[in-house]
């Protein structure tokens, strides 16, 4: 099959999956080709079967603002036309399943099917705000297919868009074989040299994942023991953060890494990791830990509790108890043997439920499906 797919190319979660899903389709043998303004920060350009169209960001002193929905469906069926796409999937609906639906209107009578994956945020945040819900329901109801990583995240659109139309429910997912844990001395003793254990957050630092709570957990666990905490990611509460932690007193022991490459090898290193999010719709990084053996605390909100298993492979709270996950974290980085039976029971729930071979296929099948649908309703 010969499949665009468009997704935000940053460390958001959409991006991610939409970068993880087209290497995984590639590596079966499909021809991927990411259409977006930039290379998607995970994607491999050494990869024969993976290629990677720019769609302009224009810029003119008329407009205030970039035209950028326009100019990527122009890009859109400029791919579709030179490279015989067989399908488009856009993550998140907006503006990107807006494109392919003005893409799929400009190719008629050919038929350019598309499908619309919702990711959260652009649901609960972006999409029911008066000035985008008409526009955000009419593209999903236009939609050849639509999915959604979550069930939370399905009942969500059809409670607050009204939504009538099937919705395929397909879970994020994670390459078992490549995220696993493999430790790293060198790593390990570079973050913590005296032996401490390390708690790790990873996320596009935005409010809504509340990382001054992680600093506060942390701050709190610090009151008890020796300890380090790894942030990997990058946004705009990342200063507020810093400064919080120097406020708290725990400036030293915490490591903003900033924005970085081979995420599964650092997960890997970490003895638990924190998502103190006001919402998810389903927790990609959570999972990602889970998959490296690493017991996760988070907030029992949105789509983690369908991840997460509360007293088995992690901890969930309330969003904005610190208190309690507080007292949760240094439980399990008091007790060793209890921090690694909970990272071996996450890397066991994360395999049997969420791993790419399972998951990438009820993709390709999905695929298929719209593939015929499309065809029967256009003959």
């Amino acid at each position: 099959m010969r499949i665009g797919i468009t997704g935000y190319p940053t460390y958001g979660g959409s991006g991610v999956v939409a970068t993880e899903l087209g290497q995984e389709l590639a590596a079966r043998g499909h021809d991927v080709h990411f259409i977006t303004y930039a290379p998607p920060i995970r994607m491999n350009p050494n990869d024969p079967r993976i290629h990677f169209h720019q769609a302009a960001v224009v810029s003119y002193p008329l407009f205030d603002h970039s035209p950028y929905t326009l100019s990527l469906a122009v890009k859109m069926l400029e791919v579709f036309e030179a490279e015989s796409l067989d399908i488009l999937h856009v993550h998140y609906a907006i503006p990107h399943s807006v494109s392919a639906l003005l893409a799929r209107q400009m190719a008629a009578p050919r038929r350019l099917p598309f499908i619309t994956t919702l990711h959260g945020t652009d649901i609960t945040l972006v999409g029911n705000n008066p000035n985008f819900l008409p526009i955000t329901r009419y593209s999903i109801e236009q939609s050849d297919g639509v999915t959604s990583i979550s069930h939370y995240l399905y009942r969500r659109t059809v409670e607050e868009f009204g939504i009538k139309r099937p919705i395929e429910v397909i879970p994020n997912f994670v390459n078992c074989d490549l995220y696993c844990r493999h430790p790293n001395p060198q790593l390990r003793a570079e973050w913590a040299p005296d032996g401490e254990p390390v708690l790790m957050h990873l996320s596009n630092f935005r409010p809504v994942k509340r990382i001054l709570d992680a600093i506060e957990i942390f701050a709190l666990v610090r009151e008890k023991m020796p300890a380090k905490l790894v942030m990997i990611g990058d946004g705009p509460d990342r200063v507020p953060a810093e400064e919080f932690a120097r406020a708290r007193g725990v400036e030293r022991d915490v490591l903003f890494l900033g924005k970085q490459n081979g995420i599964r090898e650092k997960l890997g290193q970490a003895d638990l990791f924190l998502l103190p999010s006001r919402l998810e719709s389903f927790g990609l990084a959570a999972l990602e830990a889970m998959a490296c053996e690493v017991p996760v605390i988070a907030t029992n909100a949105g789509g983690i509790p369908e991840v997460i298993e509360h007293g088995v492979d992690g901890y969930l709270v309330e969003p904005g108890d610190v208190q309690q996950a507080g007292r949760y974290a240094i439980e399990l980085l008091s007790r060793a043997d209890r921090g690694r039976e909970m990272g071996h029971l996450a890397r066991i729930h994360a395999r049997k439920n969420y791993c790419a071979n399972d998951v990438i296929p009820m993709y390709e099948r999905y695929y298929e499906q719209v593939l015929e649908g499309s065809l029967a309703a256009r003959v």
